[in-house]
């Protein structure tokens, strides 16, 4: 039997992190990986293939715009989704040869194989050939990721009723689609295929799109959505999907009415990847939710053993994960833990993007009783206007007395990088003025957080 210091299951962004982490402290580290391919679905089916789409659809749909309708842009009606997503096998690859030299350069053993636990820390690990070999560590990391739900009653084919992992595979490009759920990767691809100039209905039983945001920014959303032909049902319950054998999804509502596209995308959530790892002869077992529970270390109930990323819940970002994974390695080996960020950005990579950082608008009222709101328009800033990126808005929430940051809200294109500026305010406790007394380059989008600090300047309470 091989011993190892660490063994990490799962090979994407917190397992990554976390063997990475426990190598350069030192530790002899095993990563198993149960597919041929390192980098877990974030690589290969989830936030690269994705955000390399959205680059093509967004060139395709601003290019016209940008270039004052001086040529006109269409998309074939035979266009094969491949034949946008040309770059996607050199990025994807690029990114899986950067991830494999860098464990091998830290001395990561890798093991192509299934993993299952045999004890707390002992797994074995079944090759694809047939062979079984086994290892004991000192610590060991989950970090499976998850799968596409499959709700009751939604008949996923993978050809005319697909999910978040097979909807790239489309040969051609739909003329119309439906997309049930209204989370971050149903709206990404809603947003995405609706610039391409498919004919996108959004269904989810929420009355707004991503519940949990400033509905100031996704009423935005909605509005580009329905820009481009495309709809948002929001509060209606689905009673019926099937394929009618011929050409067409057809959806039934509880309402009665009848939802008729040629395509379905099933976006209503993912669940832990934990099949087949008989979590439970570890002495796991996992929540009503279907969750690895951990501490605030993603340290389980059993002594040395770990979870990160996905397998423990939200926010199930690639850039918590990685920080989880980070986190759990350090701890398990007696490392100085920093204490937990607060401050994690959020980006969505909708069309237009959304990003978030520190309070909204209405947690900054419910913790702090008021709040002052400065918003900056990007149709008010030059580089708005010469980017042909109007339909943007950034909101700066700040204290009653419109001095300390509390948070920042963005939507628009380049909402995801200008969220860092606001991230490092308010993690080095700068105020409202910081953003007022400095110079920002012209013409640039950043100029929006002087532009929203000038706002809430003169919102502020007389003195005396």
């Amino acid at each position: 039997m091989n011993s190892y210091d660490f063994v990490v299951i799962g090979s994407g962004p917190a397992g990554q992190k976390a063997a990475i982490q426990a190598a350069k402290a030192g530790a002899s580290v095993l990563v198993v990986e149960r597919e041929p391919y390192v980098g877990g679905a974030c690589v290969h089916h989830g936030t690269v293939p994705s955000k390399a789409l959205r680059e093509t659809a967004l060139s395709l749909s601003s290019f016209q715009r940008r270039s004052g309708s001086v040529f006109e842009v269409t998309v074939r009606e035979d266009l094969q989704v491949s034949s946008l997503m040309l770059r996607l096998d050199a990025v994807i690859g690029a990114h899986e040869r950067y991830i494999s030299d860098q464990l091998r350069r830290n001395g990561i053993d890798i093991w192509r194989g299934k993993a299952r636990f045999l004890e707390p820390l002992v797994i074995d690990v079944g090759g694809i050939d047939g062979t079984c070999r086994q290892a004991q560590a000192k610590n060991i990391v989950i970090a499976t990721g998850s799968v596409p739900r499959t709700p009751p009653g939604i008949p996923i084919d993978h050809e005319h009723v697909l999910d978040s992992d097979s909807i790239l595979s489309m040969r051609y490009l739909p003329a119309s689609l439906t997309v049930l759920g209204a989370g971050v990767i149903a709206c990404e691809y809603a947003s995405i295929f609706g610039a391409l100039g498919v004919k996108v209905v959004m269904i989810d039983q929420g009355a707004r799109p991503l519940g949990f945001f400033d509905p100031e920014l996704t009423s935005r959303f909605v509005r580009y959505l329905e820009s481009c032909q495309g709809r948002f049902l929001g509060e209606s319950r689905v009673a019926r999907v099937e394929w009618d054998g011929v050409s067409q999804v057809v959806t039934e509502l509880a309402t009665g009415e009848t939802i008729r596209t040629e395509k379905l995308l099933c976006a209503l959530g993912r669940v832990a990847n934990l099949e087949g790892l008989d979590i439970e002869a570890a002495g796991l077992a996992k929540t009503a939710r279907g969750l690895i529970e951990v501490d605030a270390h993603c340290q389980t109930i059993v002594p040395h053993v770990y979870a990160a990323g996905d397998v423990i819940g939200p926010p199930s970002l690639a850039s918590t994960s990685m920080e989880q994974g980070r986190r759990a390695a350090r701890h398990a080996l007696g490392l100085a833990v920093d204490a937990a960020r607060e401050m994690i950005p959020l980006g969505i990579y909708t069309i237009p993007e959304m990003a978030s950082v520190g309070l909204s608008e209405k947690e900054a009222i419910s913790a702090h009783g008021a709040a002052l709101v400065g918003r900056a328009r990007f149709e008010e800033l030059a580089r708005g206007q010469i980017a042909a990126i109007e339909d943007g808005l950034l909101k700066l929430v700040a204290d009653a007395a419109g001095r300390r940051v509390l948070g920042v809200q963005i939507v628009g294109e380049g909402a995801t990088e200008l969220v860092h500026v606001g991230q490092m305010a308010l993690c080095a406790g700068l105020d409202v003025d910081t953003f007022v007394d400095n110079i920002f380059n012209f013409p640039t989008l950043a100029e929006a957080y002087r532009v929203a600090a000038l706002d809430v300047v003169r919102q502020r309470p007389a003195v005396g």
